[in-house]
């Protein structure tokens, strides 16, 4: 019983893992190209880094509970990052 328990929660952590990096990854894009269009620090390329970095940040809190690992919080830290660079090209592109 133990066993199948622990593999539910395996494949629960890791969806909610993925589902944080995609997450991430619209809403930094999303943020990038609606509400920082117009500003022109949005385009430096360490805007990626510092997104990747504020959501590394922001799930460190949630760690506490079992299912959120530190992987999780790799995953919405990168998601976060590309996220943001993909607005930055679109912005860039005019789209």
């Amino acid at each position: 019983m133990g066993g199948i328990l622990g593999l539910i929660g395996g494949i629960l952590g890791i969806g909610i893992m993925v589902a944080g990096g995609v997450l991430a990854f619209g809403f930094a894009r999303g943020f990038i190209r609606q509400r920082l269009r117009f500003v022109d620090a949005a385009r430096s390329p360490l805007t990626p880094w510092i997104a990747g970095g504020l959501g590394l940040v922001l799930v460190l809190p949630f760690t506490i509970f079992p299912l959120i690992s530190g992987a999780t919080m790799a995953m919405v830290g990168l998601g976060a990052g590309l996220g943001a660079r993909s607005g930055v090209k679109a912005l860039q592109r005019g789209d």
